[in-house]
């Protein structure tokens, strides 16, 4: 099915780069695991149509684990985008969910906020528990090689997250609750200090 303003997105791209030669510049790996090409696109005019994208409000900040280059600055700009309610951000459908709302949204692709109840690492794999039921509350899973990635980024363990307000993003799937593998930190924005 298409994605509510999906075509619109694709005829704004089209309009950003007929008639220019685009210079691919790669943050990290190259490709996906599909073979997709990896890079941030500048047209031959010299706009960023990634950052072009997310301001005009028709597309969502994406990253991996392996491709993190201009997350934080893709971030800021989807924010204002999001608060001025431009694109996507005017839809219901993209709207960020709270974590209560998580267990209607498995299977596809979330921006989640909440408020970490509980913090724990289990056989060298991170938790952030949202609900005092881990087998049904809405979860945030690190696996072991990405935890100390976590805290090189966010600046303190992992357990230091409990009691914070976070925003995830990603794609939701059943493993007991509702949950989100975070591979990379900045997939998770601590909203609150």
């Amino acid at each position: 099915r298409p994605w509510p303003l999906g075509q619109a997105a694709k005829t704004a791209l089209i309009r950003l780069t007929r008639g220019h030669r685009l210079m691919p510049h790669f943050g990290g790996a190259r490709a996906d695991r599909h073979g997709r090409v990896l890079a941030h696109l500048t047209p031959d005019d010299g706009l960023w149509l990634q950052g072009e994208m997310l301001a005009r409000g028709l597309a969502r900040v994406y990253s991996f684990a392996d491709n993190r280059t201009g997350v934080r600055e893709m971030y800021a700009i989807e924010r204002r985008a999001r608060a001025d309610r431009r694109g996507i951000w005017g839809l219901n459908y993209y709207r960020v969910i709270d974590e209560s709302e998580a267990n209607r949204h498995v299977g596809t692709f979330q921006l989640v906020e909440g408020r970490i109840l509980k913090a724990a690492v289990v056989r060298r794999r991170g938790y952030l528990n949202f609900g005092e039921n881990w087998r049904q509350d809405f979860t945030i899973a690190i696996p072991k090689r990405a935890l100390s990635r976590f805290r090189a980024v966010h600046g303190r363990r992992l357990d230091q997250l409990s009691g914070k307000t976070v925003r995830v993003r990603g794609w939701l799937r059943r493993y007991n609750g509702p949950m989100i593998e975070a591979t990379h930190p900045e997939q998770i924005e601590v909203l609150t200090p």
